[in-house]
């Protein structure tokens, strides 16, 4: 199997991956082994998308990863013992430019000093009046544990989850089908739009909008049996 190893300071991972009998590359693997944690599991999707992925966990915040040391991860591997879950992608598109995420995608006052306004609409209908406050979270199934969790407390297993940050919204989130399609439009301020931990963003300013809705490719993510 052809496996690439992405990360930081990955000596060690590759003597133990070669020891396990892999061909260790730098381009078309068949496996991507992400040391590091969820954020570095994020930057190899964006990098090598559609692959399967699996943590070797070298931060202790990581909620992904796995507690069995790197060389019984990579023998499971080798011996085929372990199964590929795929979880949906999101993205955000607002003319000609597109941002793709696995956890989330984020829209935040530029300026924290001052809050945002704008309306959602859910599938071309309007769900709530003006909001104000400091942006809001969608997320996917894999995603809610992340910046999602910390506005609601909470986690969900179907379906986008719209979570408001700092709002003056009675209810800080709802539940939508993953086939939704979600536009927000500004009417007040300027905000920034980004995904996981992903360098590129979108501007927004005032009556820009942005749509945002599951991708048309999903993740591969690498359970061991």
């Amino acid at each position: 199997m052809k496996l690439l190893i992405y990360g930081n300071k990955t000596e060690e991972i590759k003597r133990l991956a070669e020891k396990a009998g892999f061909e260790i590359v730098d381009k078309k693997p068949d496996m991507v082994a992400s040391v590091g944690g969820d954020g570095t599991l994020m930057k190899s999707e964006k990098d090598f998308p559609e692959i399967p992925k699996f943590i070797l966990k070298k931060s202790k915040t990581s909620k992904k990863g796995h507690d069995i040391l790197p060389e019984v991860i990579l023998n499971k591997i080798a011996k085929k013992e372990y199964k590929i879950e795929e979880e949906i992608k999101i993205e955000a598109v607002s003319g000609d430019k597109k941002i793709v995420g696995l956890n989330e995608i984020i829209v935040h006052n530029i300026d924290p000093r001052r809050a945002i306004r704008y309306e959602i609409f859910i599938n071309g209908k309007k769900t709530c009046n003006e909001i104000i406050g400091d942006g809001v979270v969608i997320s996917t199934p894999y995603g809610s544990t992340g910046y999602y969790r910390s506005i609601t407390n909470s986690v969900f297993e179907v379906g986008l989850g719209v979570a408001f940050n700092n709002s003056i919204e009675k209810l800080d989130h709802m539940i939508v089908k993953d086939n939704s399609e979600i536009i927000i439009k500004m009417t007040r301020g300027k905000a920034i739009v980004y995904a996981d931990n992903n360098d590129e963003e979108i501007i927004l300013d005032n009556d820009h909008e942005i749509l945002i809705r599951k991708y048309k490719n999903k993740a591969k993510i690498v359970k061991f049996i």
